[in-house]
């Protein structure tokens, strides 16, 4: 049973749902909490959420039990853990494994070996809450949330644009500005599902970048992006004529990779349940760090 308290302090009274709510509990998560099982007290007795609270009065949500992912089969393969407390869980993703299950990788995506490690460990909560995603080819930091709160935290976090990636990318050619952004909209190609583009009416789109290190003719870059479009860097790059190396489907003419050179490399968030920013870091793969190796700058 996963419960989580806070004291009322302030000298007006207050609903109890407005309470929780500055908490981070969303009207959602309270409609589960009403109608699956879970419970609202006020100093350990139940209460409606109209309830008025007076100063020093103790709130418990006590959240309601959730069903597995039973129809997401379980992988045994190791996970990278960068970070794990009670409430999240951050895995270094290696490149070649999808986010999350799809038609034909049912079996071996990051899930479903998440899945399995939670299964290993007896976690009482076993339901997947996936909170960030990379394309499969990209390498770095995933948020995994253990609950359905710390995943409305979150989830609202993103909406909100307050967890930070950056990104370390391999780009053709090079790009002797240190310093730069990129606004452009994407939107859909018309002849692929899959691609995206530069397109007018495509929704606005926001790339910042600063160049790490010049190679023989590529560059290194750090990268963060401030909207979370589809592919976002990848397009960016390619619109500004520096695609990524080894990018199969904006570069298809480099084979110098086996796949795109992307890396989520640092990550932040803040945890409300301690009450302070998670700083995550994922060191280069070592199929970038080759790359850069063989190809420095003479």
């Amino acid at each position: 049973m996963t419960k989580f308290s806070w004291t009322y302090v302030g000298d007006q009274p207050i609903k109890v749902r407005t309470f929780v709510m500055g908490h981070g509990v969303t009207r959602t998560l309270l409609k589960k909490i009403k109608y699956h099982g879970g419970q609202t007290l006020v100093n350990g007795e139940s209460a409606f959420t109209n309830r008025l609270l007076i100063k020093n009065d103790v709130v418990t949500v006590v959240l309601p039990p959730e069903p597995e992912n039973d129809h997401v089969p379980v992988s045994n393969v190791p996970i990278n853990i960068i970070h794990e407390d009670d409430n999240f869980l951050v895995v270094n993703k290696p490149a070649g494994v999808a986010s999350v299950p799809s038609h034909d990788r049912l079996n071996d995506s990051l899930v479903n070996r998440v899945k399995g490690y939670y299964l290993r460990h007896q976690y009482q909560n076993q339901k997947i809450h996936i909170v960030t995603r990379l394309d499969k080819d990209t390498s770095g930091l995933v948020i995994f949330a253990k609950h359905h709160f710390a995943h409305s935290v979150l989830d609202k976090q993103l909406k909100d644009h307050l967890i930070q990636k950056t990104y370390l990318a391999i780009v053709a050619g090079q790009i002797d500005n240190p310093h730069f952004e990129v606004y452009l909209p994407i939107g859909r190609a018309t002849d692929s599902f899959v691609k995206r583009q530069v397109v007018e009416g495509g929704k606005m789109s926001i790339t910042e970048a600063w160049t790490v290190k010049q190679l023989a003719n590529q560059t290194l870059l750090r990268i963060q992006i401030h909207t979370g479009r589809t592919h976002q860097i990848r397009v960016h790059m390619s619109a500004l004529g520096h695609p990524l190396i080894g990018d199969w489907l904006y570069n298809p003419d480099d084979e110098s990779m086996a796949r795109q050179a992307l890396h989520c490399a640092k990550l932040s968030f803040y945890d409300p349940f301690v009450g302070k920013w998670i700083n995550c870091e994922a060191p280069l793969p070592v199929d970038m760090a080759s790359y850069i190796n063989a190809n420095k700058r003479q």
